[in-house]
């Protein structure tokens, strides 16, 4: 099922992202508690911006670390081919001469995938304005795609 393989994707993404956020909190909370960030005066304040630095860091690596857990047990079954697109559809759309696929996820949007033949997917949510058109929507249905050309797209088929 390509949607397993697209999740496999996203889950490697979201745990480089939380090991990279959780290393720099790591570095941000050590160089706020060293020794040489000492205050020298009252006006120094450098631990207490590697301190905030730290926390920003850690929630980001924890946010990081709830999309995991979202993602985990997100269903991914294959839908009906007159299923209405929903969270956890792969979507392809269809304008001129070419194809765009979407998957809708719970979280982290932006997120760039590829199918096995190596066809771009874009990971859209819910709150993107791409993602309001679709939801609700099935085959057929016609959705305008962000961007510089506003061209109409269709709905070509939702897995």
């Amino acid at each position: 099922m390509p949607k397993e393989m697209l999740r496999q994707q996203i889950l490697q993404q979201l745990q480089a992202e939380a090991d990279l956020q959780t290393k720099a909190a790591q570095l941000a909370r050590d160089e706020a508690t060293s020794e040489e960030s000492r205050a020298e005066n009252k006006y120094d304040t450098h631990s207490q911006e590697a301190a905030y630095l730290a926390e920003g860091q850690a929630k980001l690596a924890a946010d990081a670390q709830e999309a995991i857990e979202v993602y985990r047990a997100l269903a991914l079954s294959d839908l009906p081919a007159d299923a209405p697109v929903a969270l956890g559809a792969l979507v392809e759309l269809a304008a001129r001469d070419r194809s765009l696929w979407y998957i809708l996820g719970p979280r982290a949007g932006g997120l760039e995938l590829a199918l096995s033949d190596g066809t771009p997917v874009l990971l859209i949510t819910p709150q993107s304005p791409l993602g309001r058109q679709l939801i609700g929507k099935t085959s057929g249905a016609s959705v305008q795609v962000p961007g510089r050309d506003t061209v109409s797209h269709t709905i070509k088929q939702v897995i």
